[in-house]
């Protein structure tokens, strides 16, 4: 197998990873049920979080349709980048709310989608942006488990049902005790 056959196979199986953890996050945003593992969307408008929903499905369909189907293919890079942007975005609404963690996360899916945009690039006849295909396939051999690992971690931490956010407490062997102010 070629490094571009490898290249080629990884941004796929990337692609699909990505496409479908954007379907999974942007569907409840649209239906609105289960959206109380997405913290801080209690907060926001309901059109804002319909829009970001609309926004997500849409990428998710753009990493991969275009490609797929041979139909403007050059969408999938743009798709890449606008994904990134949205999740960077995030990263920042994360940060100001404190929320270190999820800003890694969301921090680490923008990273994907670069990667995504970088590997994907030469669809739009971007000549001079050449990145080699072994520093695509290490990376995306480094950002997807540690964003695995990432969604673990935050997965596994309990939501407080009735505001959507992270319990906030002291872990013990008991489970989650109150924080003390």
């Amino acid at each position: 197998m070629t490094t571009m056959n490898l290249l080629n196979l990884v941004l796929w199986s990337v692609q699909g990873f990505l496409a479908l953890f954007f379907l999974a996050a942007g569907a409840p945003k649209l239906i609105g049920r289960g959206m109380e593992r997405w913290t801080g969307f209690s907060d926001l408008p309901r059109p804002l979080v319909v829009f970001i929903g609309v926004t997500e499905v849409l990428g998710a369909a753009g990493l991969v349709l275009p490609m797929a189907t041979g139909i403007m293919p050059w969408l999938t890079p743009l798709a890449a980048i606008g994904l990134a942007i949205i999740v960077l975005m995030a990263t920042g609404f994360h940060l100001r709310a404190d929320e270190r963690i999820n800003a890694l996360e969301t921090g680490l899916w923008a990273s994907i989608a670069a990667v995504i945009a970088i590997g994907r690039w030469d669809l739009v006849g971007a000549a001079h942006g050449y990145a080699a295909p072994w520093v695509l396939v290490t990376a995306v051999g480094v950002l997807v488990p540690a964003v695995i690992i990432n969604l673990v971690v935050l997965f596994s931490r309990p939501v407080d049902s009735g505001t959507g956010r992270l319990a906030e407490g002291v872990y013990t062997s008991e489970g989650l005790l109150p924080k003390v102010r």
